[in-house]
């Protein structure tokens, strides 16, 4: 078919603005460069595009050819088996809905058992399979906390990703050393060769990788350019001496004491507050002692309706009278002296807070807690805190004794502040939040950590256990996971309100151990509402059962792929 249309001129350099500038007023309005207005104009403007496109394109000049990117390096571990490498694949499909109060369902949240995906395989020494790696690189973009996992599993293929997409930059960022090849550790002169000259990331990766095979050496090099660091990079690089901390490390720390910044010194008084024997640990201790003191004059003889023996300090006079416990006095220090803000104590106190109790805290945080024994007439911990504190300092000081125990790790103490789990006051003798008390936790062995916990749930039950259960270690033990599914079907079978415990629920789908999978068969039924329950409870206990069963069975599914049942 042959059409007509007016001649059309070579159009200028502006000719595109302007036959743009047609197409959108219309021809009627505005007549297009190099035609004559009437009805043929719409098509010399079409024509006139089309030729002016060509010229566009045609008068590209090609760039110069970029240099091939080096292949990408090989990955020396096996092959995921087949089953696990199809699971990878539908895990890292599954997207999470839109945020809201809708109820879950009955359906596994697979986004949640992706990092435990991870964290088997990487256990196993696993390779993922080329494909799914820019699958799995969205996912870490996306998830600050799969991060670490899932660049560990992906391996040096990811950071060659990396270089090549901006979207995956994180991933050379989160690296260490932006994913340069560190030296062998043993060649003195590469790794005095980055130290120097590498950039900060590089020398961080390196301190902390040479402080992990051979602390002194990573402390000896850090000496060598601390007097030239800035403040900024002195702390973190002091930071990395938390691992493998020991008493040889005193005499750098010491030196640290008298550093510039304020916040290096308060590290460097930290590390050195955890090591009980050092120079510091025995000053704060000296210290520490002038404020506490036993006050034997506030303590009274009473009668005892019972055996003497039973008051915690006591002691049986003749004739059957029972001298109370000793009473601990306080006397907070009146100053900050020099030499206290020398040894990390931070003079100005926070807002809300007193001077005299803010060096307290600090002065009893950092010393060590076998200082107390020794002070407070041979007691052991259980039994000093069992004491009363005069004058309202008892909260002060077991904050303080808290803080101590998570520090020196010291777990007699813990144990001692955390008290009985099944005692009345769910806080314990001196843990004062369950933030305390979770620290606590930590500094014992997990198969304790969960007895405990599993106690204080078969006690308070879980209104107050979600942070507690953070802690304790994955999967749960048997005890604890007998422990939070009895809570959970108490608060079922009471018609308590369900939504209030979606929290532990979903901590159950990850933490609980799938042998249990079988035990809540029982619990899938709907069941009988009581009057005062909430409207559709039933149902709801029933769906979260069913989740939870269904997300047992196939974390066990996953662990049998991977080779790890």
């Amino acid at each position: 078919m042959t059409r007509t249309s007016a001649p059309v001129d070579a159009p200028g350099a502006d000719a595109w603005e302007g036959l743009v500038t047609a197409a959108l007023l219309g021809t009627d309005r505005r007549t297009p460069p190099g035609t004559a207005p009437g009805p043929d104009a719409p098509l010399a403007l079409l024509d006139a595009a089309a030729v002016e496109t060509v010229r566009r394109r045609a008068g590209l000049r090609p760039a110069r050819a970029a240099e091939r990117p080096q292949a990408a390096p090989e990955d020396p571990r096996p092959a995921l088996p087949p089953a696990a490498a199809r699971r990878l694949a539908l895990l890292l499909a599954d997207r999470p809905g839109p945020s809201g109060g809708g109820r879950r369902g009955a359906a596994p949240d697979l986004t949640e058992l992706l990092p435990q995906w991870l964290a088997v395989a990487n256990a196993r020494g696993f390779a993922p399979p080329p494909q799914v790696l820019p699958a799995l690189l969205d996912a870490a973009r996306g998830r600050t906390d799969l991060r670490p996992a899932a660049l560990e599993f992906a391996g040096p293929r990811a950071l060659w990703l990396a270089r090549l997409n901006p979207d995956w930059r994180f991933a050379l960022r989160a690296a260490p050393g932006g994913g340069a090849a560190l030296p062998h550790l043993q060649d003195d002169d590469s790794v005095r060769q980055l130290w120097q000259e590498g950039l900060f990331a590089e020398r961080v990766a390196l301190l902390s990788a040479l402080r992990s095979r051979t602390p002194a050496a990573a402390r000896d090099l850090l000496a060598t350019t601390w007097g030239t660091e800035r403040a900024e990079d002195r702390l973190m690089f002091l930071d990395s001496l938390r691992e493998g901390l020991g008493p040889d490390d005193e005499p750098f720390l010491e030196q640290a004491l008298a550093d510039r910044s304020r916040n290096v010194r308060a590290t460097a008084a930290e590390l050195l507050s955890a090591l009980p024997g050092s120079a510091l640990a025995a000053r704060m201790a000296v210290r520490a002692e002038a404020c506490v003191a036993i006050d034997h004059m506030r303590s009274a003889p009473q009668r005892a309706s019972g055996a003497g023996g039973d008051i915690p300090g006591g002691t049986t006079q003749p004739g059957g009278n029972t001298q109370t416990p000793a009473t601990i006095a306080v006397e907070a220090p009146h100053e900050c002296d020099p030499g206290m803000e020398r040894d990390g104590v931070v003079a100005k106190a926070p807002a809300g807070r007193g001077e005299r109790s803010w060096w307290f805290g600090q002065l009893v945080e950092a010393a060590p807690l076998g200082t107390w024994s020794r002070r407070l007439g041979g007691r052991t911990p259980r039994e000093i805190v069992a004491l009363p504190v005069a004058d309202g300092w008892q909260g002060e000081l077991h904050a303080a004794w808290c803080r101590a125990a998570v520090r020196q790790r010291d777990a007699a103490w813990s144990r001692a502040l955390l008290g009985d789990p099944s005692a009345p006051e769910a806080g314990g003798p001196g843990a004062v939040s369950l933030a305390e008390r979770a620290k606590l936790l930590g500094t014992l062995g997990a198969a304790e950590r969960a007895e405990w916990v599993a106690g204080f749930i078969a006690a308070h039950g879980l209104s107050e256990a979600f942070q507690l259960l953070g802690v304790c270690a994955v999967p749960w033990a048997a005890p604890l996971g007998r422990a939070v599914v009895d809570a959970l079907n108490i608060a079922r079978d009471a018609g308590s309100y369900p939504w209030s415990f979606s929290g532990v629920m979903g901590l159950a789908e990850r933490c609980l151990d799938p042998s249990e999978a079988a035990r809540l068969d029982a619990l899938l039924a709907v069941p009988d509402e009581p009057e005062n329950a909430s409207p559709g409870a039933g149902g709801y206990w029933a769906e979260a059962f069913q989740r939870l069963v269904t997300t047992l069975r196939l974390r066990a599914a996953m662990a049998e792929e991977l080779g790890a049942a």
